[in-house]
């Protein structure tokens, strides 16, 4: 059973962010809320941590950064953490860059489902968002190589900005129905950018919920993630809708914690005040029931960045 924390929330999700590293500068990179470290956990340091949190409850973890596919012992942690016992879901989220490259061993590792960051298809919007040399086409090419080998679960997530990309929301859409995966649409968030630029691209997502409605033959609403909705789509494709900004809905019900790529845990990607330093627990090679002490503090502290008037 997993653990509940004092808003009522089951903490069932870790997501933990394995390098700061990057091949590129997106103009919306929160960063995972986090300070930059060039600091990084082992394979078997984060081994140790997905074991303990398991005991706790944990069913599903996903890797992140920075980009996680520039480490090489990726298919190492992957591999351990995929043995696990307990777990139901260990995923990754990448911009895709080195995803045609990496596919056979993420594969090999026994990897079933990854996220993969296309905020455009447009090769001249690609690159203004990410600032980065790679192009749409070489993503596509690494999102079906990856199914080639194996990895059938993938997810396209799409940060849309008012301005820049909104205009493809439809364009993404024909793709992952062509392609037989889910679109992900994901509201830009007030961190780690500036206020100015925040205010200039946020697009709230409302609409596109409304036109998804109607075009919708079913609608799933995901209560173990932040009470997400996915959109079964008549003419067919799947479309999800990460609605975060200002909603205490979504915080509500999140049941997610966070592990920093430099071994501190964190309860929120909207919070640094209350992190909790793991790094010299795994370093000094401390007992399991230290790490456990140091998730139960943080699941103590935990609570909703976004609050309504239904949680007190």
């Amino acid at each position: 059973m997993p653990l509940i924390d004092r808003y009522g929330r089951p903490i069932e999700n870790l997501r933990i962010t394995l390098t700061h590293q990057c091949n590129y500068k997106c103009i919306y990179c929160h960063m995972e809320g986090e300070e930059p470290s060039h600091e990084e956990l082992t394979p078997e340091e984060i081994e140790r941590v997905v074991k303990a949190t398991v005991k706790l409850g944990i069913k599903r973890v996903k890797f992140t950064g920075g980009e996680p596919l520039i480490r090489k012992d990726l298919p190492e942690i992957i591999e351990k953490t995929s043995n696990i016992g307990g777990l139901v879901d260990v995923a990754v989220t990448t911009n895709g860059s080195l995803l045609k490259q990496m596919a056979k061993r993420l594969a090999e590792a026994k990897l079933k489902r990854i996220n993969v960051n296309l905020p455009s298809i447009r090769e001249e919007t690609y690159r203004k968002i990410t600032n980065s040399e790679y192009t749409p086409k070489q993503i596509l090419e690494g999102i079906m190589e990856a199914k080639r080998f194996g990895i059938k679960l993938i997810k396209v997530n799409m940060v849309v900005l008012k301005g820049i990309n909104d205009n493809e929301i439809y364009d993404l859409m024909e793709y992952v129905k062509r392609e037989n995966l889910i679109l992900q649409l994901i509201e830009l968030e007030n961190v780690g950018i500036n206020n100015e630029f925040f205010l200039k691209h946020y697009l709230d997502l409302s609409l596109i919920e409304e036109k998804l409605k109607m075009e919708a033959k079913e609608v799933i609403i995901r209560r173990n993630m932040q009470n997400r909705r996915r959109y079964i789509l008549k003419n067919g494709g799947e479309v999800e809708v990460v609605k975060p900004y200002e909603d205490g809905n979504f915080c509500s019900a999140c049941t997610r914690i966070r592990l920093t790529a430099d071994g501190k845990i964190k309860t929120c990607l909207m919070r640094n005040d209350n992190l909790i330093d793991i790094s010299k627990i795994l370093k000094n090679n401390l007992s399991e029931v230290e790490l456990i002490k140091c998730f139960l503090k943080a699941i103590e502290v935990r609570e909703p960045y976004w609050k309504t008037k239904l949680m007190f």
